[in-house]
């Protein structure tokens, strides 16, 4: 999962991406309404979670001009503002869920599951050929044994089992994972295949992840 953070307090914003990284997500961080409202444009998150108090546009501006174009993303709003009339017009203008600070990390984190969940607790696991990853343990398993996936090497799995058969291109991997910003070499997602490679074949996998020249990456049953 990649996650949107909108926060100008950058000491706090640092803190969040920590929580966020140790909890398998990728996040990247902006510090102003005006990037938050372009970066949940370019459709590459799947939350955003903002503040109420930024400079350039305020949270709920934000919001508010997110759902007026139709898109559908989680938000949740996290603020100092508690008032119950504030709540109110966050939840009205469209927020899945409002949360203010100070908070604990645990419902924080709770909170994004519980609006990015997608139904039912079978949706928490991936299976594909006699290979499963669990969502809610990181683990990648076969009858054989598991492995509890590292962030980058679950969120790469995910990707993987959540698209069987489709080719993923390096470029696309790098801006889901690593993010825009990242100052890393496109040469690390080989690096990463490279360690679920050795996974699977531990786990006596009847999956393989193929490459094809000058395109990219999938998953795909062994011959």
């Amino acid at each position: 999962m990649r996650i949107l953070l909108a926060e100008d307090e950058r000491p706090l914003a640092r803190a969040l991406l920590k929580i966020f990284e140790k909890s398998n997500y990728s996040a990247d961080a902006v510090h102003n309404g005006e990037d938050a409202l372009a970066y949940i444009e370019s459709g590459n998150y799947d939350v955003a979670v903002l503040d109420i108090m930024m400079p350039k546009m305020d949270g709920i501006t934000v919001l508010k001009n997110v759902r007026a174009q139709g898109n559908s993303i989680p938000i949740l709003i996290l603020t100092a503002k508690s008032e119950i009339d504030d709540k109110v017009l966050g939840l009205d203008s469209g927020a899945n869920y409002y949360l203010t600070k100070p908070f604990d990390s645990k419902e924080l984190l709770a909170s994004i599951r519980a609006i990015t969940r997608s139904g039912t607790a079978a949706d928490s696991k991936l299976t594909f050929g006699n290979i499963t990853l669990d969502r809610a343990t990181y683990e990648l398993s076969s009858a054989t044994g598991s492995f509890r996936l590292a962030n980058r090497e679950f969120q790469m799995m995910e990707m993987f089992m959540s698209n069987p058969h489709r080719i993923i291109p390096a470029e696309r991997f790098m801006e889901n994972i690593w993010g825009f910003d990242s100052e890393a070499d496109i040469s690390v997602v080989w690096v990463y295949i490279s360690y679920l490679r050795k996974k699977l074949t531990a786990l006596e996998a009847n999956i393989q992840i193929k490459a094809s020249r000058n395109a990219g990456y999938s998953l795909e049953e062994l011959a």
